[in-house]
């Protein structure tokens, strides 16, 4: 059994900036983490592998400098590590990157099951696990809590429904997103990190994997470009009112008024 589990390297900062004319992040120079989430999918992917037995291949897209999560995935159980790395992937939308993360999961091939943190704290969109399901023409459960049950043809899961929760069962080939709160991950392990040294993370270009369509990947491939990224702007400004209850309630009434935080009474 084989399972993939997506990571992402993440700017460790919220002081990033953004290529006026593309809209994507400029990540060149910044501490950077594994994404939160993905720490979470790791933990699930090790659980099951020790139930089942299953080879953890960690999988990621980006520059050379990815290589370093890719290290954090074998000190939290990976077996394997696969780098996504081409100039023509760079600036992908979350369907550019599905596709092209899908394409990668084909190239590995014999994948029974894809893991991938719920969503990342760079995009927030909790969109690109489900498009690669789509791609690869597999069921997915996104929105995983908590893993009832495991066995040799599928799992058992509780799905998070907003409302209510669901016991939902899903059999392999398939992907799930798992959310922040169903494991807390292991520190990575010395002793895993040590062994590293040995496991082979191996590089995908574009020519690499057979069949890709080019016309969907990159930021040409990309339908959707951001416009605009800023900071929220606050205000800390207080003011304090003194004096008795009748006259503090009466100024407090006409800030309210007067900032149109309330409506007066017909």
């Amino acid at each position: 059994m084989n399972i993939v589990v997506c990571v992402k390297q993440v700017p460790a900062t919220q002081k990033v900036d953004v290529d006026p004319v593309t809209g994507v992040l400029l990540r060149n120079g910044i501490d950077t983490k594994m994404n939160p989430f993905d720490l979470v999918a790791m933990e699930a992917a090790k659980r099951i592998a020790d139930k089942t037995g299953a080879k953890i291949h960690a999988l990621t897209m980006g520059p050379n400098s990815a290589i370093e999560v890719l290290k954090e995935s074998f000190a939290l159980g990976a077996d394997e590590g696969w780098l996504l790395s081409d100039r023509k992937f760079a600036g992908a939308d979350v369907l550019a990157t599905a596709y092209s993360l899908a394409s990668a999961i084909k190239a590995i091939g014999d994948v029974d099951l894809i893991i991938c943190g719920k969503q990342t704290t760079d995009g927030d969109t909790a969109q690109v696990g489900p498009e690669m399901a789509e791609v690869l023409g597999i069921p997915h459960i996104s929105w995983a809590l908590e893993l009832e049950e495991i066995d040799d043809k599928g799992l058992i899961l509780r799905q998070d429904l907003t409302t209510k929760d669901a016991i939902v069962r899903i059999d392999y080939p398939c992907l799930i997103t798992v959310e922040k709160t169903m494991y807390q991950p292991d520190l990575p392990s010395y002793r895993l990190l040590k062994a590293s040294k040995d496991k082979k993370i191996h590089t995908l270009t574009a020519s690499d994997i057979d069949g890709l369509d080019h016309t969907r990947i990159g930021l040409d491939g990309s339908p959707t470009q951001v416009e605009k990224i800023f900071a929220p702007s606050s205000n800390t400004e207080t003011q304090v009112l003194e004096g008795d209850i009748d006259t503090v309630s009466d100024e407090l009434y006409a800030i309210l008024k007067k900032t149109k935080l309330i409506k007066e009474e017909a």
